[in-house]
This record gives structure tokens, C-alpha cells and sequence, in this order.
């Protein structure tokens, strides 16, 4: 059953098919608001076929990648579905990188063209002499209308469909990961991964007559984009957010969204806001949270504000196109297993899941911790241009190594540790060797361990552990300042503390476990 309970869509095969059922089925009704503007799916559709001809126009073909830079925006979605119509793939870029990380993830994806917002344009523009692979920069606005350099290239062209040589095992999305070498990696979504995770998805958000999707999380992570799929496979109408702010959140929720994925640190902020706030938020009919754990206390909170919520708590990885495990509204709220609260849930459909001994992998028995292994048809493609690091996550027979410490117990996966060495702040995946990098380039730093420590508002936050040159001196401050100006602020440490020299064992390795275990040992969540 549909969101309307009028026609069900057939099953899809290619990104763009529930867009175009949709626009055939309901063609004047909303499928789409941002900021001032509603596009109906007539409309939406229309927009996707004049940005499939815009970028044919421009020489994009299958095989061929188009970049995005900007914050949330209709038009993401717009052109990543117009790339899949010719075999195309986009390449989402964290709007959030300096110019640096922006000038090697451009490079890395080989995009053709980028579309860029307004306010990203500077920097763009500083690096624009070094991304010798791109030949187009089209330009837009949050607002639209006529000035809108976006608006008036689509707007040359004719809409058109899919083209016949499209396949559904072609790439569809690359979405960049932190880098556990130093530098992201792409992971190369197809049409046929994304397909299967929206329909997976789609069962079991209870969406019904007058259901509104909210569209909140970054379109640079997969929890956004793969989301926001969600809404268009079931006709639901969507409300996508520039940015997830209190006044946005509480203005699109009065407005009458009804459904939301949103991380931890946002329920955090709503509790602490005061009533209206939390009164606001029990309007939803479900909230569902991820990328990152939600503390129990806050969960158990939230539970009691909003009693008459749906709860929904999501595992996964960009790897397998976002959600792998879910642990339902019901589980939420039953009270003969309260300890599964602190669970990821059972497998999406189409999922397996194992836990192996990362040592033998041999699969081990309930309730016994080892690596969480995932096998899906969800499961992407690869790391883009990287074929020895995919074959070192991937098994010969399917399963991705997901680095993740779990146990299975009756069914429900339990993850506790990591043995990625990667740091989760307010939802965002940080790998300290990409932080390290950029510490070393310090003149004054000799060695460095870059670990996450607890913060009640982001979950984990980023910490250094630095060493100085003999003879050298510098502060914390001045490290700080050196990192915001190469990385990503959500990356920099909150805090360094400057040492004679880290810890190491007898073969000279750096303990970062002796550096975390002060900071979590008293954590009902062992990151250590």
C-alpha cells in the first residue's frame, strides 16, 4: 500500500522509475518542497528529463561522472537521477571540506561537470586551475527563478527518457568516505544497489494518506541521499531542509511532516530546548535515528516526551548504500526485552548478517563478540580506481568486512566496539590517519595519535595526542588552527595534549588503546 493507498507502484529496476509511475499516476499532486518552491512529480519529472538532455548536451554519456557541491538541495536529487537515465553517476561532495580535500575528491571521482551552489563557489573557484577533468560549472541558487544559472540551463533543453544502453548494474551515486590511508575513497553505488535498499527501505516506515517525508539529513551522506529515496518509491510527499536548524526542523514539522531521519545529536538538542520544542517534535508519527549511537538515557527520554511516536533506529554503511539493520517501533516498546533498546535491530530484507572471528573467520556462536560481516545485493560495487583496497573489505564470496565489533543475540545485532580506527562525531565517520596526516604537516609536531572521546552532545569528538621536535614549541591552539585550514572543521580535535612522547609497545607501535581507556572506561559503550 502507497502513501495515498491509490495505486501501488511495480517493482523498480532503474533509479528514475517511481518519479516517472509517479508523475503518470498523480501528476498534480506535491512531490517535492524546498524553501518557498513545490514542484508536483509532473514537474519533478519534467526538471529531470531537461537535466538528462542538459548533460547530454554537454558530453555526458554511461560511464561518465558529474560532480555536486552544495548544501541540501532539490537539484542533487534532480541530477542524480537525470545521470541515471544515461548511465551516468553522481559524485556528491561534502560541502563541508576545505579546498584541499575538495580539489583531491573532484580529481579522484574524474567528474565531467559540476553543479555548485552559490555559496560554494569561492572555493571552487580558488582550485579551478587543478581540476583539469572538469569542463562545465553551472552555478545555483537556493532560491531559483529567473537569475539562477541552473534554472536557465535546464530550462535550453527538451526533456528527455532513459536511454536504451542503460543498465542497472551501472553506477549510479560515488559518495566519499574518510580515508583510513589518509584520503577518502569513493564508494561506487549502482542503480541496481540503490534500487534494492529503497524498496527494502520503503517497508516498514508506516507511511499512509497524508504522510510527509522530512528530508533533513546532508545529501553527502548516504543517510541523506539514500532517504530521501525512501519518500519518492512510495508517492510520498517530501519537505527537504537546507540545512537541519531548530527553526527549519520545527517550521517544516508544523507544516506537517510526519516522518524524519535525523542522528542522535538532534533528539540531544531538542530535549534540551525546553517544552515547545519537545511538543513540537511529538508530532511526528516516527523518528527514525542513525549514523551515530543514541545514548540510552536520551533514547528512554525521548520515549517518554513522545509517547505517541514511532521509534526507529538504523545500522549501516555507506558501503552497502546506507541501512542494513533496523531495529523497529515495535522492539521500541516492548517491554519483555528492554535490553534489545541498545541494540541495532534485525536485518533489512535481502540482508545476512554474521559475526566472524577476525582472526580465523570462522562464524561464531550467539552472543559471542567478533567482526559484524553483511552480505546484500546492496553491497556497492567497489572503491572507485581502488581494486586492492575493495578486495580487502570484500570477500570472494560477497561479504564486506564492516571493521565494526558485534554479537548476534536471538536474531539482534548488539555493535559495541570498532576496530576501524575511526572516530563517529554528531553522525559524521572521521578516520584518524586523515587528521594525522595533516598534524604531521605541522612544522613543530615529531608524532601524534589522533583517537574520539566521549561528548555527551556529538557522541564522540575528535582528540590529538602530540609530540614536538626537539627543541620546538607551539600550542594546542596554533594545531588547531593549522587543521581548520586543511580539513573539514568536523574533523579538527577539539582538544590536543601535548606530551614528552606517546605510548608504545615493544615493537613501537603507538597504544592508542592505553590513550583512549581513561576517557571510556566508564562508558557503557566500549570505544576503546
Amino acid at each position: 500500500m502507497t502513501a495515498t493507498g491509490a495505486a501501488t507502484p511495480p517493482p523498480s529496476i532503474f533509479l528514475d522509475d517511481d518519479v516517472t509511475f509517479w508523475s503518470a499516476d498523480r501528476p498534480d499532486a506535491p512531490a517535492m518542497t524546498y524553501l518557498s518552491r513545490t514542484w508536483t512529480w509532473s514537474q519533478f519529472d519534467d526538471r529531470i528529463g531537461r537535466v538528462a538532455s542538459a548533460l547530454a548536451a554537454a558530453g555526458v554519456g554511461r560511464g561518465d561522472v558529474v560532480g555536486f557541491l552544495d548544501k541540501n538541495h532539490p537539484a542533487c536529487t534532480e541530477v542524480m537521477l537525470a545521470c541515471s537515465r544515461l548511465g551516468a553517476a553522481l559524485a556528491i561532495f561534502n560541502w563541508r571540506s576545505a579546498g584541499e580535500e575538495l580539489d583531491y575528491a573532484i580529481n579522484d571521482s574524474g567528474a565531467r561537470l559540476l553543479v555548485v551552489g552559490t555559496e560554494l563557489m569561492p572555493t571552487i573557484e580558488s582550485i579551478r586551475d587543478s581540476l583539469s577533468g572538469v569542463g562545465t560549472v553551472v552555478e545555483v541558487t537556493p532560491e531559483g527563478g529567473d537569475e539562477d544559472p541552473y534554472e536557465t540551463w535546464l530550462q535550453q533543453y527538451e526533456p528527455s527518457g532513459r536511454r536504451d544502453e542503460v543498465r542497472p548494474e551501472d553506477p549510479a551515486l560515488v559518495m566519499y568516505s574518510s580515508g583510513t590511508t589518509g584520503r577518502p575513497k569513493g564508494v561506487v553505488l549502482s542503480q541496481a544497489n540503490l534500487v534494492t535498499h529503497t524498496s527494502a527501505g520503503f517497508d516498514g516506515f508506516g507511511f499512509e494518506e497524508g504522510s510527509v517525508n522530512l528530508v533533513a539529513m546532508p545529501q553527502f551522506h548516504v543517510g541523506g541521499t539514500s532517504y530521501s529515496l525512501v519518500g519518492l518509491r512510495g508517492g510520498v510527499p517530501s519537505v527537504m531542509l537546507r540545512e537541519p536548524d531548530g527553526p527549519s526542523l520545527i517550521g517544516a514539522i508544523m507544516g506537517g511532516a510526519t516522518h524524519a531521519f535525523l542522528v542522535p545529536a538532534v533528539a540531544q538538542a531538542i530535549m534540551q530546548a525546553g517544552e515547545p520544542a519537545v511538543g513540537v517534535f511529538s508530532k511526528l508519527h516516527l523518528f527514525c535515528y542513525g549514523a551515530a549511537p543514541m545514548p540510552l538515557p536520551l533514547l528512554e527520554a525521548c520515549m517518554q516526551a513522545w509517547p505517541d511516536t514511532d521509534f526507529m533506529q538504523v545500522y549501516g554503511l555507506t558501503e552497502v548504500s546506507g541501512v542494513a539493520t533496523r531495529l523497529m517501533p515495535d522492539a521500541h516498546r516492548d517491554p519483555e526485552h528492554p535490553e534489545r533498546l541498545v541494540s541495532a535491530g534485525t536485518p533489512m530484507s535481502g540482508v545476512e548478517v554474521r559475526v566472524v572471528d577476525p582472526a580465523t573467520q570462522e562464524v561464531l556462536p550467539d552472543d559471542t563478540p567478533g567482526e559484524v560481516w553483511l552480505r546484500t545485493p546492496q553491497l556497492m560495487l567497489g572503491y572507485l580506481g581502488k581494486p586492492e583496497a575493495t578486495a580487502e573489505v570484500i570477500t570472494e564470496d560477497g561479504w564486506l568486512r564492516t571493521g565494526d565489533v558485534g554479537r548476534l543475540v536471538e536474531g539482534f545485532l548488539f555493535v559495541e566496539d570498532r576496530i576501524k580506527d575511526m572516530i563517529v562525531t554528531g553522525g559524521e565517520n572521521v578516520y584518524s590517519p586523515e587528521v594525522e596526516r595533516v598534524i604531521a604537516e605541522h612544522p613543530a609536531v615529531l608524532e601524534m595519535a589522533v583517537i574520539g572521546v566521549p561528548d555527551d552532545k556529538w557522541g564522540e569528538t575528535v582528540k590529538a595526542v602530540v609530540a614536538l621536535k626537539p627543541g620546538e614549541t607551539t600550542t594546542a591552539e596554533d594545531i588547531i588552527a593549522h587543521c581548520r585550514q586543511r580539513l573539514a572543521h568536523y574533523k579538527c580535535p577539539t582538544s590536543i595534549d601535548i606530551v614528552e612522547a606517546l605510548p608504545r609497545n615493544p615493537t613501537g607501535k603507538i597504544l592508542k588503546r592505553d590513550l583512549r581507556q581513561p576517557y571510556w572506561s566508564d562508558r557503557a559503550r566500549n570505544i576503546v
